[in-house]
């Protein structure tokens, strides 16, 4: 049986017969923990060093692990489309909408019933106004006949002051009775007025469709705007501007306004072409 011998104390090692290990040099990891730490203090000072050298923003990108384009580094912003000399930015701005709708396409109002009114069909713009220049051209005058839809060799007719949808001969003041100048409408520049010959305008008094000379009142310009909405086969039917929902159409030959109705017959009688005019 081995003998037990305890281990003897650390303390006084002499005492038990040991003798300190003469085999390693003293101090020998505190010697490794010095160069240790003099090698990371030489490493630390050479990159502090570098970075130092380097320019700011790029130092600023390499410390948050990022690169830098030469446009960042030469000016520091982001570029933005410059402004036209207006003010208004040329590139982010949208294009400004015209002021007055386009005139073969106003906008419709609601029939009754809540449904909409047919839309506007391709009809020349009322006449326009003239263009700023050295010699400051006359505006252009656009004369038109009112041809019927279901009756295409009826167009509408002054007799007597009111209108109505006849057959025209070759009488040039028969003709002349029958053509109008189409201009901007007095209550709205987007639809049309219908001016006569003799300096009148059309408007419905009392429903019904009559040429009077334009007293200037609010009323008349609303009684004597008319818009176009698209019907079919390029044809239109003409909405009074104060009446919403109500159309011109022929009853008997006669012009008049009407509220709209879902009907083929109405509907017939009160499309029209404007056409070129006979005078």
């Amino acid at each position: 049986m081995p003998d037990n011998k305890s281990r003897p104390s650390l303390e006084h090692p002499w005492e038990n017969g040991w003798a300190p290990d003469t085999s390693r040099a003293p101090g020998t990891r505190r010697l490794w923990l010095a160069g240790a730490l003099a090698v990371a203090t030489i490493v630390a000072c050479v990159t502090t060093i570098a970075l130092n050298d380097q320019p700011a923003d790029k130092t600023s990108a390499a410390r948050e692990g990022r690169t830098t384009s030469d446009q960042e580094t030469s000016s520091g912003l982001i570029s933005f489309a410059s402004p036209s000399p207006s003010g208004s930015p040329t590139a982010s701005s949208p294009a400004r909408k015209s002021a007055s709708p386009s005139a073969s396409a106003p906008s419709s109002s609601p029939r009754p019933n809540g449904s909409s009114s047919p839309r506007t069909s391709a009809v020349p713009s009322p006449a326009a106004s003239p263009t700023k220049g050295a010699s400051d051209p006359k505006p252009a005058v656009v004369q038109r006949s009112v041809q019927s839809a279901n009756y295409p060799d009826r167009y509408w007719h002054l007799s007597n002051g009111y209108v109505r949808l006849d057959a025209i001969g070759s009488g040039p003041e028969q003709r002349e009775d029958s053509t109008f100048t189409l201009v901007k409408g007095l209550a709205n520049s987007s639809c049309y007025s219908f001016l006569t010959s003799d300096g009148t305008y059309l408007r419905h008094r009392s429903f019904v469709l009559v040429k009077q000379r334009n007293d200037g009142s609010s009323l008349f310009q609303q009684d004597a705007t008319f818009c176009a909405r698209a019907s079919y086969s390029g044809t239109v039917m003409l909405e009074s501007v104060n009446y919403p929902g109500y159309f011109l159409r022929h009853e008997r030959f006669q012009l008049k306004l009407e509220r709209y109705e879902y009907s083929g017959q109405y509907r017939a009688d009160s499309t029209f072409r404007l056409v070129e005019g006979l005078a």
